[in-house]
């Protein structure tokens, strides 16, 4: 069963924000050095986030309770979540029915609020597709079918035919990520598998992408320019013809790359806020021609 939705050319509902939102690096560039509750300031200004605080340690339901209070102000906020690294990164031959469950528990204020968008399951590049891990794929697909799911491979072996196939009968959203391009390192692709799309952008910081004693601020700590958000720009577009609703999430996150480049996006699809904060347009003074359009 093909379960990509046909939406009849009509628009899907864009969200576009970063993965997380509390860095240290964020401090007097995208919010002032004494704010105490980031994520409500975020909120002003993009429509998204991708939890990422879920990938490194469990969570109790109310942390969920207390983001989607900080998010009232936007109606329109939504949220996806990165699935623990127990289940993608220190797996073993099963996945962990324990922190599924777990896991699972702590989105249901957000799922039963209809705000969480995806759950995103982010493999690293050593996960090449064999007979094992498609099979250990299938069982944590099974294990986390209560929430809609997102598969991200970075190895390009998984880049074929049979898996954007296998991806659709089950309806889980393929992630078209866009990451340096290194040998067998997947490629930008506009890839739909399910009633929903997801995007990723990681930059294009390829002397530390896998460089082993690069720091994680290191290997995203990266800018797009205009030119390089176009060929994405050109393919969301195409994407949006085939879904309800598309997730854009920029992880390029370092010192607020992240958001500079979420907003861009947003300019490129009308949705830009018409106020930003004015640490963020000193640190960065490109934005201030999007805000002039």
């Amino acid at each position: 069963m093909n379960s990509t939705h046909e939406n009849g050319g009509t628009s899907a509902n864009i969200f576009i924000g970063p993965a997380g939102w509390s860095y240290a690096d964020w401090k007097g560039i995208v919010y002032p050095g004494n704010c105490l509750t980031p994520l409500a300031m975020l909120c002003r200004w993009v429509d998204l986030v991708e939890i990422n605080v879920t990938f490194y340690r469990p969570l109790g339901v109310r942390f969920a309770a207390s983001w989607l209070a900080q998010s009232e102000s936007n109606p329109r906020f939504r949220f996806t979540a990165k699935a623990p690294s127990v289940l993608t990164h220190e797996r073993g031959e099963k996945p962990d029915v324990t922190c599924a469950s777990a896991f699972i528990e702590s989105l249901k204020p957000l799922n039963a609020r209809g705000k969480l968008g995806a759950v995103l399951l982010q493999f690293p590049w050593s996960y090449k597709r064999t007979p094992a891990a498609r099979s250990y794929l299938a069982r944590l697909a099974d294990t986390l079918q209560e929430v809609p799911l997102c598969v991200e491979m970075r190895h390009d072996s998984w880049a074929v035919p049979d898996f954007f196939e296998g991806l659709r009968e089950r309806g889980i959203a393929f992630c078209n990520i866009d990451q340096p391009g290194l040998n067998a390192c997947i490629g930008p692709l506009a890839e739909v598998t399910a009633p929903f799309a997801y995007v990723r952008l990681h930059g294009r910081n390829a002397n530390a992408w896998f460089k082993q004693d690069a720091g994680r601020d290191d290997r995203y700590n990266y800018l797009y320019s205009g030119e390089e958000l176009a060929p994405w720009v050109s393919r969301i577009m195409d994407m949006k013809k085939q879904v309800n609703d598309l997730y854009i999430v920029t992880n390029n996150h370092y010192q607020g790359k992240a958001v500079v480049n979420a907003l861009e996006l947003q300019a490129s699809f009308g949705t830009l806020r018409p106020s930003l904060p004015e640490t963020l347009l000193y640190a960065y003074p490109r934005l201030k021609e999007i805000m002039a359009r």
